[in-house]
């Protein structure tokens, strides 16, 4: 079980961050009119707008919280006076929360992705592929909230933070025995999470890289009349 529990959590997270930013260089390197979120509103806008911002709300904030939660260090919670009872029922109500805006829209999406006969039409496998991966990913996130309230003393989510602590400092041999004895829901939850960086490069999720962060700071764009227009 220490061998799997090495190879999935242990050297996987490194070969999946190797494909993720080598990938993505490459393809905005060789394949730049591929670089785009290729929206697909204009074949139906039906409740898509919802489903969108819903998706897109649900999902940024869970990603800043697992952001927060996995990689700001334990110490920094303490000095704010955050005990780890304190942070995981913090993260419980605030992941759940969004968890389930990201659904009801995620759901949506889903739904017309697979069902739309022109949606569908124009999707590529990946586009279909990547969406069901992030849906899976996404419900085994919800399922762990009911794990979790079974163990509410928050040792199970610190033993996480030092998972991701040790591999960060490049000390997979100790980050795997905080991973050790988990339960399988965890795991599975952590195994989608690495696997979606795998997939990231080979998607149209790659126009995340693009945030037009720029465009608040820009100038006015001046638009006047051609002449003798009505």
């Amino acid at each position: 079980m220490k061998f799997i529990d090495m190879l999935l959590f242990g050297i996987y997270p490194y070969v999946a961050s190797a494909i993720f930013f080598l990938g993505c260089l490459l393809r905005y390197e060789r394949e730049q009119y591929t670089w785009r979120a290729q929206s697909s509103q204009i074949l139906d806008k039906t409740n898509f707008r919802l489903a969108s911002i819903l998706f897109h709300v649900g999902i940024i904030m869970i990603f800043a919280g697992h952001f927060a939660g996995l990689v700001v260090p334990y110490e920094v919670w303490e000095f704010f006076g955050i005990n780890l009872a304190t942070k995981q029922l913090i993260a419980l109500g605030v992941g759940g929360l969004f968890g389930v805006i990201c659904f009801i829209g995620l759901t949506l999406l889903v739904y017309r992705r697979l069902f739309n006969p022109r949606v569908r039409a124009s999707s590529s496998l990946m586009d279909s592929m990547i969406l069901l991966v992030i849906y899976l990913q996404l419900i085994l996130g919800i399922m762990t909230i009911f794990v979790s309230t079974g163990h509410m003393d928050g040792y199970v989510m610190k033993g996480l933070m030092n998972w991701s602590r040790y591999l960060l400092t490049f000390r997979p041999g100790e980050a795997i025995e905080f991973i050790d004895g988990l339960h399988w829901i965890y795991k599975a939850h952590v195994f989608w999470g690495i696997t979606l960086f795998v997939l990231f490069p080979f998607s149209r999720l790659v126009h995340i890289w693009s945030v037009p962060v720029g465009y608040f700071g820009r100038n006015y764009q001046v638009v006047r009349r051609r002449f003798g227009s009505k």
